[in-house]
C-alpha cells in the first residue's frame, strides 16, 4: 500500500508548490509554516500577486486539475485504496475544523494573527512545545512509517563520525516554517521522497505538480550529481535543461481549511524508498568508481556518501524495516481477536515489508560490516517497548478500537524470539524474511 513513508504539512497562504518534484508561491498572506513529518502552514494577503503568479507561468503547460473531496465522507481504508496505494494527489475539505491553529493562528479578519506569535512564541529560540497541540494528525495520515520510528530512533548513525545531531541523524521532521508574501519554495522532492500532507490554516495555495513519469525532465542529467530545475517561474535554460518544454502539470487551489496529500515520487517520487535508495546507492558508486582501487573500505564510503546524499543508507534501511517488523509481530502477538482490523493491518505491513527485503536480496542486500539487530536485546529494551506501545495507540486510533494499556510479559517476547533461528540475530534481509515466514507459521494471527 505504500505506507512507509508519509510527511505531513500545514499551510496558511496561497502559495504555489510543484509537488513531484514541487514548488511553492504564496499569493494573499505572509507566513508560511510546517508541522509535522513535515507539516507547512501558508499565510498570505494581496491578490494582485495571484494575476502575477499567472504570467508568471506563462509556458508552463497545465493539462489538468487534482480531485478534491469531503473529508468529512472518506474513511481510512477509502483513502488507502483511491489514493495512497494510487500514488494519487489529492485535495481533502474538513480535516482542520478542530484544530486549535485554526483559532489560535487567524485573526478575526482573515489574516494571520501575528500578535499571537509574538505573544506566545516571541522570545523562543527552539521550536518544541509540547505542551501547545497546535493540530491532530487525520487518522487517514497517521499510518507514517517514518515518523512513528524516528520519534524513536536516529535514522542514521555514523559509528566512527556520529554527532546526535548532524544534518544527517536528525530526526525532526515536524516544524513550521514562516515567510513573507510572495514566498515561494524551489521545485524540490521531499525528504526520503516521502509522502507528504500539508493543511492550509487561512488564505490560499496554488500547487503544480509534475506527474512522477516526467520527472526526468527537470534534471540537467542522470546520476549522482544531478541538478534539478529551481524555479520553474523564471525562464529554465534550454541547454541545460533540454527536457522542461516537454513537462505538462496538473494544478490545484488549496483553500483554507484544505489538506492535500502529496503521493512519494510526485518528483514528489518516481520511485518507492527501495527503489529510490537503490538507485542512489549505484549512483554513488559509480560516482566514485575511479577510487574503488585505493579505498580502504570502498563499501563504507558508498554507504556514509549515500547517506550524506539521501539522509540514509541501505543499512539504516534495513534496520528500520527490521525494527518494524518486530514491532508489528509484538503487536500481531498481542492482538485479540485475529480478525480485527488492527490485525490485519498488521499482516499487511509485515507482508510489505517481505516483498522489499525480496528485493533487496535480488539487488544484493545489505554488504556493509556490523549490520545485525540483536532480538533479546532489542525485545528488552525500554525504548523498543516505548516505540511498540505508540504504535498500538496509533493503529487503535487509525481502526476506531479501544485502546487498553497492554504489557509485554517475558514470556510474550521469549515467544517473539521463538520467530528468528538460535543465534537471535537478525543479520541481513533473508534473515527477516525468515523470521516474518516463522511468525506467519507460529503466530496465533497469522498472514492471510
Amino acid at each position: 500500500m505504500g505506507r512507509i513513508l508519509k510527511r505531513a504539512e500545514l499551510k496558511v497562504s496561497l502559495s504555489t508548490r510543484v509537488s513531484p518534484i514541487f514548488t511553492s508561491f504564496t499569493f494573499p498572506s505572509n507566513l508560511t509554516g510546517n508541522l509535522i513529518g513535515d507539516s507547512h502552514f501558508f499565510f498570505s494577503q494581496e491578490p494582485q500577486l495571484w494575476e502575477r503568479s499567472i504570467i508568471s507561468l506563462m509556458g508552463i503547460e497545465i493539462v489538468g486539475q487534482i480531485d478534491k473531496i469531503n473529508g468529512k465522507e472518506l474513511s481510512y481504508n477509502d483513502f488507502a485504496e483511491r489514493y495512497l496505494a494510487k500514488s494519487q494527489p489529492v485535495v481533502i475539505s474538513d480535516l482542520t475544523e478542530d484544530w486549535r491553529v485554526r483559532e489560535d493562528w487567524v485573526a478575526e479578519n482573515g489574516l494571520p494573527n501575528l500578535n499571537f506569535f509574538a505573544t506566545h512564541f516571541g522570545k523562543s529560540r527552539v521550536q518544541e512545545y509540547p505542551n501547545y497541540t497546535a493540530y491532530k494528525t487525520p487518522p487517514s495520515f497517521s499510518d507514517d512509517w517514518l515518523n512513528l520510528y524516528l520519534d524513536h530512533y536516529q535514522m542514521h548513525e555514523d559509528r566512527e563520525n556520529f554527532q546526535k545531531y548532524d544534518q544527517i541523524s536528525c530526526s525532526d521532521y515536524r516544524f513550521v516554517y514562516m515567510g513573507g508574501k510572495g514566498s515561494w519554495t524551489p521545485l524540490h522532492a521531499d525528504v526520503f521522497r516521502s509522502y507528504s500532507w500539508s493543511a492550509n490554516v487561512c488564505g490560499r495555495k496554488r500547487w503544480l505538480f509534475l506527474p512522477p513519469s516526467q520527472s526526468h525532465l527537470v534534471y540537467d542529467r542522470q546520476g549522482y550529481m544531478k541538478n534539478c530545475v529551481y524555479n520553474i517561474f523564471e525562464e529554465v535554460n534550454e541547454t541545460k535543461f533540454p527536457g522542461f518544454k516537454e513537462t505538462t502539470w496538473l494544478e490545484c487551489i488549496q483553500e483554507s481549511g484544505d489538506t492535500i496529500f502529496v503521493p512519494s515520487g510526485w518528483h514528489h517520487q518516481v520511485y518507492n524508498l527501495w527503489d529510490l535508495l537503490w538507485k542512489d546507492y549505484k549512483d554513488t558508486e559509480e560516482s566514485i568508481e575511479d577510487i574503488r582501487d585505493i579505498s580502504d573500505d570502498f563499501e563504507a564510503l558508498c554507504q556514509r556518501n549515500l547517506a550524506a546524499n539521501t539522509g540514509m543508507n541501505l543499512n539504516d534501511f534495513f534496520i528500520f524495516m527490521s525494527r518494524f517488523a518486530l514491532g508489528n509481530m509484538v503487536l500481531q502477538e498481542s492482538l485479540n481477536p485475529c480478525s480485527s482490523a488492527m490485525a490485519q493491518n498488521m499482516v499487511l505491513n509485515l507482508s510489505t515489508i517481505k516483498t522489499m527485503m525480496m528485493k533487496m536480496i535480488s539487488a544484493g542486500g545489505v554488504t556493509a560490516k556490523d549490520v545485525s539487530l540483536d532480538l533479546r536485546e532489542t525485545l528488552e529494551d525500554p525504548q523498543f517497548l516505548r516505540f511498540c506501545r505508540d504504535m498500538r495507540r496509533t493503529y487503535k486510533m487509525i481502526h476506531k478500537e479501544e485502546d487498553n494499556e497492554v504489557l509485554f510479559p517475558e514470556e510474550f517476547l521469549l515467544k517473539i524470539m521463538g520467530f528468528t533461528d538460535q543465534k537471535m540475530q537478525i543479520c541481513s534481509p533473508k534473515d527477516l524474511v525468515e523470521m516474518i515466514d516463522r511468525c506467519n507459521t507460529c503466530s496465533s494471527n497469522p498472514l492471510a
